[in-house]
Order: structure tokens, then C-alpha cells, then sequence
């Protein structure tokens, strides 16, 4: 058993696969619970503290995208989406939905439990990285995963904020997408490389509904990926 702790959703409304799940979930260390619809995964979650959760895109009643989107509007728990081989179009509204990360059916329990490590291990605070992050009229306070655009706190998902953490690190350095997947997931990313697109949308979105000059910080180079730019001249035209 190794020294993991987190507690653990398992949204999914075949059994086999949360006791699959709860199996290896628990001989690593975490505790779990489970459900096995959306609206119980809904109360479940906005009543109590979890670490994760694992959801099932196809749940009765209400869909895993439909949770992801109420959670979303509360909490900034970390998501992986559980969906079926072939659901391409799910899996990209899973992430607009708010998901972290998604894992496809059939999976390798072995690969499930490195991918919630890794994300548990993303989400919380580093020792490391207690330096506050400056930029004109942005503040990116590592250790608390706090955000301030003008002074005013923006709701992040775990990505989004380790998304937007990377890039300013390393202001005017262009990253590929296949770079981004790499060094944000932390693990060897053989997905949609639409995935970081999807996020970088969602973050400019959410910069944009309190100042358009920091959305306009997180700048496409096209035919190469992306690049944090605080004193890109475009965004210097728009504080005029």
C-alpha cells in the first residue's frame, strides 16, 4: 500500500465498475464512497468534502456533464470524466462542462490510479511555491491556488489554475500544445491535443468577465501553441 490519501467520489451506474474502482482506490490508501446516478452524486458532493471525483458521462437520470456543471457552480473539486471509447464529442463537453481530466472504457485500473495520484498531487498546496505572482492587474498566489484579476477573486477549476500558473512562470516563452498536456497533466498525455484548447478558452473566458487585457495575456501563436504575454501590445491597446 503506499502513503496516498485523498477521499474519493466513484460516480457510475454499473457496479462492477465502482467495485473495480473501490478495489484499487482502497488498497492505495484512499477512502472512498459511492453513487450511482447524478442527482445523488449532486447532493453527495455539495454536502460533503471530497478529494476527487470520478464521473460517469452516461448516468440515469441526470448526465455527468449536468453534474460537472451544477458542481461547478459551487465547488472547484477536481473532475475525471469516465466515458466510453467512440464519445470524441462527450468527452470535449466534458471539459467545457468543467473536467479535469477524462479516462476511456475499458481502462487500465493501473492507469486510473497514476492519473489520480497525479492530479491529487497538482491540487495540493506545494511548499515550494509560496512566491506571489505578479502582473498589472493580475496576482496568482501559488500556495493558497488564489487568483486576483483587479483585485477581484476568480473561480478556477484545478486545471485552469495550473494551466495559467505554467504559463506565467515563463512569460514570452511559446509551449506547444503536446508540451502543455506533458508538463500541466504531468504524465504522458495521449489524448485530443484539443483538450488544451478547450481549457485555454474556458480560462480566457473566465479572465475576460473582469478584465479583457488579462485574457488577452494568454496569446495564441499560431502554427505553435501558446505563450504568457503580460505586455503584449494588443493588450496594452485595450487598457486605453
Amino acid at each position: 500500500m503506499t502513503n496516498s490519501s485523498g477521499k474519493i467520489l466513484i460516480v457510475d451506474d454499473e457496479e462492477r465498475i465502482r467495485r473495480l474502482l473501490k478495489l484499487y482506490l482502497e488498497k492505495d490508501g484512499y477512502e472512498t464512497a459511492e453513487a450511482e446516478d447524478g442527482t445523488t452524486a449532486v447532493e453527495m458532493i455539495l454536502n460533503n468534502h471530497y478529494d476527487l471525483v470520478l464521473l460517469d458521462i452516461m448516468l440515469p437520470g441526470m448526465t455527468g456533464i449536468e453534474v460537472a456543471k451544477i458542481v461547478r457552480k459551487e465547488k472547484e473539486i477536481p473532475i475525471m470524466m469516465i466515458t466510453a471509447r467512440g464519445e470524441e464529442n462527450n468527452r470535449v463537453e466534458g471539459f467545457l462542462s468543467g473536467a479535469d481530466d477524462y479516462i476511456v472504457k475499458p481502462f487500465s485500473p493501473r492507469e486510473v490510479m497514476l492519473r489520480v495520484a497525479a492530479i491529487l498531487k497538482r491540487t495540493k498546496p506545494s511548499e515550494t511555491e509560496s512566491s506571489t505572482i505578479e502582473y498589472p492587474m493580475l496576482k496568482i498566489f501559488p500556495d493558497a491556488r488564489k487568483v486576483l484579476v483587479d483585485e477581484v477573486a476568480i473561480n478556477l477549476t484545478p486545471k485552469e489554475f495550473e494551466l495559467l500558473l505554467y504559463l506565467s512562470k515563463s512569460p514570452e516563452k511559446i509551449f506547444t500544445r503536446e508540451v502543455l498536456l506533458k508538463e500541466v497533466w504531468k504524465y504522458e498525455f495521449f489524448g485530443d491535443l484539443r483538450t488544451v484548447d478547450t481549457h485555454v478558452k474556458r480560462l480566457r473566458e473566465k479572465l475576460l468577465k473582469q478584465s479583457k487585457p488579462v485574457s488577452k495575456m494568454i496569446v495564441t501563436v499560431w502554427g505553435m501553441g501558446y505563450k504568457f504575454s503580460p505586455n503584449d501590445d494588443q493588450a496594452a491597446d485595450d487598457k486605453q
